[in-house]
This record gives structure tokens, sequence and C-alpha cells, in this order.
């Protein structure tokens, strides 16, 4: 499974990422509560339905703060740029084993690539 962060879905709904349709036509995607509510915080485009339709897709589970907390510290995520939102997705990601994080963002990618769990597909 992928979990396509911000980054990627927004390029998305720009229809700049016509990867992530491909993944989702093969049921490859799924979503994070965290990542739901963040794109609910921006502009879409036919709101109602696009949130309806993320938030009826797989979803991982979130991860207990203080299991994030934990992950942070044993794996020396700390002043590598990422915030409690990218922690979040990185933590439910390593406690969904086979599952892939994907994103644009610099930081995120070098954190994910550094535990294994980087989705090339961009």
């Amino acid at each position: 499974m992928i979990l396509a962060d911000a980054s990627i879905w927004i390029d998305f709904f720009r229809s700049r990422k016509p990867e992530l349709r491909k993944q989702l036509e093969n049921n490859h995607i799924v979503t994070h509560p965290f990542l739901v509510a963040e794109l609910a915080l921006g502009s879409l485009h036919d709101r109602s339905r696009t949130l309806a339709k993320l938030d009826h897709m797989p979803q991982l589970r979130v991860a207990d703060l203080r299991d994030v907390r934990r992950m942070i510290e044993a794996r020396s995520l700390y002043a590598r740029g990422i915030g409690l939102t990218d922690a979040h997705l990185v933590a439910s990601c390593l406690a969904s084993p086979g599952t892939l994080l994907w994103t644009s963002d610099t930081r995120l990618r070098r954190v994910a690539n550094s535990l294994g769990i980087s989705a090339d597909l961009s």
C-alpha cells in the first residue's frame, strides 16, 4: 500500500500527478485521518464530494502520540525538518508493514528513505 502525503494530493488536485490516478485506480492508495484533515484546510474543488471520497478510502491507524514521541527519539527524527503530522504519517507507515510513504517534500522524503519506507513514484 502507498500513503500519498498532502504534497502529492495537492499536485493531483491541480492535475499535475497522473501517477496518483493510476495508483488510485489500482487500489494501492491509503489515507490517514490527519492527512484528510490537512487537505480539508485547503481550497478543494467540489469540496463535499472530494472530502467524502477521501473519508471513504482505506485509512491507516493513527499512532498514539506516546508512540510517535518514542519513535522520534528511537529513530533520531528530531531536527530533521518534519512536523508532527509528518511524524504521524511515518509512524502509521511503520506500524503497517509494507506501506510506503509517497511525498514531494524533500525533508520528509529523506526521512522516509532513511527508514526504508519511501515510495519513489514521481
